[in-house]
């Protein structure tokens, strides 16, 4: 997927300094690396028997409505506390300073639905772990985690270790 790294943009020093951005919103606007990127998380999951695709705000659901389609499933959005209008459930995690929370409105999984849960970057994988908490705390099975970049060296795939883990691109 060197094609796909090409399309991603590096914004050295953003948000804070020693820090490199990777914007994905560049590999987004490009209709051939988004469809190749569509494609590629959809051929590694496509056997998988995936009922809905749990996406994590914002960029996720992106990627995650153009994935559900692809497979043909339903698709569920994940969002910060107070942005969905039905019953939610939450879930409380921890970031490096403090913790933040997440929500998914409580019907939205029922029990025994197989889940692909995505999101645009893996990096220390604590708000996928969120959410995999939310989907597995409503019944459902998650049979896979999609991203379209993984921040290798930031071991967030660790904290996914009992899912599949799939990443198109991998920063060192």
């Amino acid at each position: 997927m060197a094609e796909l790294k090409d399309l991603v943009r590096s914004i050295p020093n953003f948000p804070k300094q020693g820090i490199v951005f990777r914007d994905v919103t560049t590999l987004l606007k490009d209709k051939d690396g988004l469809r190749s990127a569509i494609q590629g998380l959809a051929g590694r999951f496509r056997t998988a028997g995936v009922d809905k695709v749990v996406c994590i705000e914002a960029r996720g659901f992106i990627i995650g409505g153009a994935l559900a389609y692809e497979l043909g499933c339903g698709v569920v959005i994940v969002r910060k506390p107070g942005k969905l209008p039905s019953e939610t459930v939450s879930q409380t995690y921890q970031l490096e300073y403090g913790t933040d929370k997440i929500e998914m409105h409580r019907d939205a999984l029922a029990k025994g639905d197989r889940v692909l849960l995505v999101d645009d970057l893996l990096a220390t994988g604590g708000t996928a772990r969120a959410a995999a908490d939310l989907v597995e705390r409503v019944g459902a099975t998650i049979v896979g985690c999609g991203f379209l970049i993984e921040l290798a060296d930031l071991s967030g795939r660790q904290i996914l270790n009992k899912y599949d883990v799939f990443s198109l691109i991998k920063y060192d």
